[in-house]
Parts: C-alpha cells; sequence; structure tokens
C-alpha cells in the first residue's frame, strides 16, 4: 500500500468516532486496536526474522504490569531490611516504563535464546512466559497476585486552555490507541526499510549465507527482539490502563495465540498483514455475537480462519497484491515477449 492510500486510510479510521459515536463500536475498535499493535510487534520477529515467539504475551504483560506499578507506586522489601519504594508517577511515565522494561528484557531474552534456534526458541519463549506468569500470581506484596492491580488512572494530555485533561471517553481512547498504533507501524517500516531490515530479510531467507557475507546474527535478532518487546509493552500499557486492572492472566497463551492469527492470516513480513488481520479477527467475534449462539460462533471463527489459511496461505495481504497488473514497460523500453529467447 502506497503512501497515500495509508494515510487516507488512517484519515478514515480517524474520522470513524465523528461519523459512528456508538460507544460499544468504539470499545471494539480499541481493543483490537491494541492488539494490532502487538501483532505489529510480532509480526517484526516473525515475518521478518523467520523466528516464531509463542511467548510474546510475556512482554505484552510485562508492560502492562511495569505501567501500572508505577502508576500505583509501590513499596516493598528487597532482604537485609531494605525497602524498595516508588511514589505514584504520571500515566505517561508508566507508558516509558513499560516499553523500557519489556525492551530491556527482550535484550536478555534475545541474549539467551538466540543461541538456539527452531523448536528450542519456541520452547524458551513459551516457558519465559508461564515464569512471568508464576511470578505475578505468587510475588503478592507487590502485584497482588491473584487478586489484581485495580484501580488504574485513564491515559490523560495537556490540551491548551483545558490544562490537563483525563482520557475517560471512548472516542478519546480510541484516538489515543490510533495514534500509538500509527507511531509504531512507522517505528517498524523505518527498520524494514533499513539496513537493518535488510539484514533481518537475508537471515530469514539464508541465515547461512548471510552469515558468510558478514551479517551479524545474533546482533540483529537481539534488536529486532528488542524493539519487538518494547512496541507489545506499549501495548500492554494501552491495555492495562483501557480495562483499568491487571491481574496474572494477561500472560495467558491466548493472547501470544491472537496476535500470531492476526499476522498470518493477515501477512506475515509485510507491514499492512498485522493490521488487515487484526482488524478481520478483531472485529469477528463481535459481529458474530449477535447473528449465532456462542458455539456456532466459535465454529465459524475457526472455520474462517481454516478457509483463509487453506485458500490464502501467504496471508490476504499478499493474494491482493498479487491481483495488481504487472507495471508495463515504460514508453522508451522494448518488452521481450517470454516465449522468445534472447539471440
Amino acid at each position: 500500500m502506497s503512501a497515500l492510500p495509508g494515510w487516507s486510510f488512517v484519515a478514515a479510521m480517524a474520522a470513524l468516532p465523528l461519523v459512528f459515536p456508538d460507544p460499544y463500536l468504539l470499545s471494539v475498535l480499541t481493543s483490537a486496536g491494541i492488539f494490532i499493535i502487538g501483532a505489529i510487534s510480532l509480526n517484526l520477529l516473525l515475518g521478518y526474522t523467520g523466528q516464531l515467539s509463542l511467548g510474546h504475551a510475556a512482554f505484552f504483560g510485562l508492560g502492562a504490569y511495569a505501567s501500572a506499578l508505577a502508576s500505583l507506586g509501590f513499596d516493598i522489601g528487597i532482604g537485609f531490611g531494605l525497602r524498595l519504594t516508588l511514589p505514584p508517577q504520571p500515566v505517561w511515565i508508566g507508558f516509558l516504563a513499560a516499553i523500557a522494561v519489556a525492551g530491556g528484557f527482550g535484550w536478555l531474552l534475545g541474549r539467551l535464546a538466540f543461541r538456539v534456534r527452531g523448536a528450542y526458541f519456541v520452547i524458551i519463549t513459551i516457558c519465559f512466559a508461564q515464569v512471568l506468569r508464576m511470578v505475578a500470581l505468587n510475588w503478592v506484596e507487590l502485584t497482588q497476585g491473584p487478586m489484581a492491580l485495580i484501580g488504574l488512572s485513564p491515559f490523560s494530555l495537556w490540551l491548551p486552555g483545558q490544562g490537563v485533561v483525563e482520557l475517560y471517553a471512548k472516542n478519546q481512547t480510541y484516538w489515543l490507541v490510533l495514534g500509538v498504533a500509527v507511531l509504531c507501524f512507522l517505528v517498524v517500516r523505518q527498520i524494514v526499510h533499513s539496513r537493518v531490515g535488510r539484514a533481518l530479510v537475508a537471515l530469514r531467507e539464508n541465515e547461512t549465507l548471510a552469515r558468510s557475507v558478514g551479517i551479524r546474527v545474533t546482533h540483529y535478532l537481539v534488536i529486532a527482539t528488542v524493539v519487538s518487546a518494547g512496541i507489545a509493552g506499549a501495548a500492554g500499557s494501552l491495555f492495562a490502563h483501557n480495562v483499568r486492572i491487571v491481574d496474572p492472566d494477561v500472560f495467558l497463551f491466548i493472547y501470544t495465540v491472537t496476535m500470531v492469527i492476526m499476522v498470518i492470516t493477515g501477512g506475515k513480513g509485510t507491514l499492512w498483514g498485522p493490521v488487515v488481520g487484526g482488524l478481520i479477527f478483531g472485529l469477528l467475534p463481535d459481529l458474530l455475537r449477535g447473528a449465532a449462539p456462542p458455539e456456532a460462533q466459535w465454529i465459524a471463527y475457526g472455520v474462517a480462519m481454516i478457509l483463509l489459511v487453506m485458500f490464502l496461505p501467504r496471508g490476504i495481504v499478499p493474494a491482493i497484491a498479487a491481483l495488481k497488473p504487472a507495471r508495463r514497460p515504460g514508453r522508451g523500453a522494448t518488452a521481450t515477449p517470454v516465449s522468445q529467447e534472447a539471440p
């Protein structure tokens, strides 16, 4: 998708609350947008490096907890009679903390996990998410365990003439998530079109050949993991302050599965794939909710996903791109029929 249609799509999405101000629709689109941000982050790993992370919910959950704890503040003992105290911080400080904490753990996991490949990497990422979930369940003094962290404040902005305004309204939260999603999309696009992006694609296509021409494999994979984890942490922060509660279930495997489905069905390794897949599978459950009983909804949901994978194995966006007519030769160029060989 070129720049003009892309920005036209963003403008249309930004104008949506003005045309359809239904709070329920905006709430559904906000939730879908948060997971689209998570899918964008996962696509950087799965689509551009070929590394499947089935524990991506770990970074999502880390962002949620880091943002919540920074916003609420905490006072915990760390042993030897010492205590670690943080007074409540503004929500935007929590948002930045979410990106930093998730990115830091992404660096740590990348340095350790990229010593292995394939199924071993997948297992490590799954275990990482499960370990974090157990920590959140059992470190009651910090995380409140299964009782959850509650009472989170919404995001706020300073507006001229109004001062600091808390974003309680559904349309305000929707615009906030849309803005962050656009920013994350631009960050990933910049990386993909840079030298780092070309190195990542080279590693995905042929790691041995890429290594032979001097590409530092672990270095670039760690960069991708840090950026991917930081964006997932931002999505987790938005999620936490949108639902106003964070519990250990934020590390559940279903969140990773949701992101993987969005990436694969939309088209992994494409910039717009997570967006298209996220809109479809973010809205489909709610579109089916009033049309069929719950059992039929899940069957239809599964059938739709199977059909997409069977008939569009590369995803929706590559399939649409393949329908575009081939570019014709320029006016001064002479086309050579495919069936004729050069003399």
